[in-house]
């Protein structure tokens, strides 16, 4: 079976191919340049730009991958979690195009696609695993014994790590998006400055909480204005280590609770090289094994949407003719694959 998945949960519109062969194409437009200076997502204006983009992409995932429409069959689209209008737009043309072409369609959960992510690569990772799904809007920390098998460790209580990279990011006068920008001027920095706490971790359990660090960082700055290159690169520095630290202590908890030798890191924070050089250490050194996808795959694809509606199409799952978009839904609603 060939699925063509369809992504457009945010800010980027992204199409992806998928079959038994592998990954046949990927084509991704990004948004950055019309939100930046807005300094963030403008739900109104995203959704319209996916409007114009998504049928010359599919056209162009087509024929990069060597197929026409009528050699399909299966389309994917992300059904949530997300912003509703951009939601929307996907599931509009993903299920029009599978009824016109008299094929199954499956409304795929944003979040499981990026912790399957990983499995696009050649290593996969194999269950049981724990997973970190940690992104702009979501922290979280999974038992996976399969795929629809999610019990949930953690999450964050109120910013995700993301976002509060992003909202620390543009205190600092970065432009949008502001994460890669706080990493990037964060390898400047004096790691011995700044000690920002590490929140959360002197409670029990595996859930996270960011808001707070956000203004101690906040608060860093206005001890210290005005602030120089140097003065950022090093709050930066501070900011992005307790973060890092942070995820990692909360990792090492889940893995024990489970008592798992496997972690997966998924989601746009994933890229960060700090992150994965942390974990990998970790994990090395307690000879257990670490998978992430390749950066492109980190952030928002339509890859990672095709490979998941994929395996639950093979599986005999579909989504009705009639299509909703839905803001928020628990991953752990979503049925088991069977073995």
């Amino acid at each position: 079976m060939i699925v063509l998945g369809i992504e457009t949960s945010c800010d980027e519109t992204g199409i992806g191919i998928y079959s038994e062969q592998g990954l046949l194409s990927a084509t991704l437009y990004s948004q950055i340049i019309l939100h930046r200076e807005y300094g963030g997502v403008v739900p109104e204006l995203a959704s319209r730009d996916h409007i114009r983009k998504i049928l010359p992409l599919i056209t162009q995932a087509l024929k990069k991958a060597g197929i026409k429409k009528s050699q399909l069959g299966g389309i994917a689209y992300t059904m949530g979690p997300g912003l509703v209008g951009a939601l929307l737009v996907g599931a509009a043309v993903g299920r029009s195009l599978a009824w016109a072409l008299d094929i199954p369609a499956m409304g795929v959960h944003h979040m499981e696609g990026h912790l399957l992510a990983p499995m696009l690569e050649t290593k996969q990772p194999p269950f049981p695993f724990v997973a970190l799904l940690v992104s702009g809007g979501h922290t979280q920390l999974y038992d996976v014994k399969g795929i629809g098998q999610y019990q949930l460790l953690g999450e964050s209580l109120d910013d995700a790590a993301g976002e509060a990279f992003d909202k620390t990011a543009k205190l600092l006068g970065l432009p949008y998006p502001g994460g890669p920008e706080l990493a990037k001027i964060a390898e400047q920095g004096d790691p011995d400055r700044f000690h920002f706490p590490r929140p959360m971790t002197n409670k029990a359990g595996c859930d996270f909480s960011f808001s707070g660090l956000k203004t101690f960082a906040l608060n860093c700055m206005q001890q210290h204005q005005p602030l120089n290159t140097q003065d950022k690169a090093d709050i930066a520095r501070a900011f992005e280590d307790a973060v890092v630290d942070t995820l990692l202590i909360k990792c090492r908890r889940a893995l024990k609770q489970t008592h798992c030798q496997t972690l997966v890191l998924a989601g746009g924070v994933s890229a960060n090289q700090r992150l994965r050089d942390k974990l990998q250490n970790y994990m090395t050194k307690n000879k257990g094994q670490i998978f992430y996808p390749r950066p492109e795959f980190c952030t928002d694809n339509g890859a990672m949407i095709a490979f998941a509606g994929w395996q639950r199409l093979q599986a005999g799952q579909e989504t009705e003719l009639s299509f909703n978009a839905i803001a928020r839904w628990n991953m752990t609603d979503l049925p088991a694959i069977s073995e």
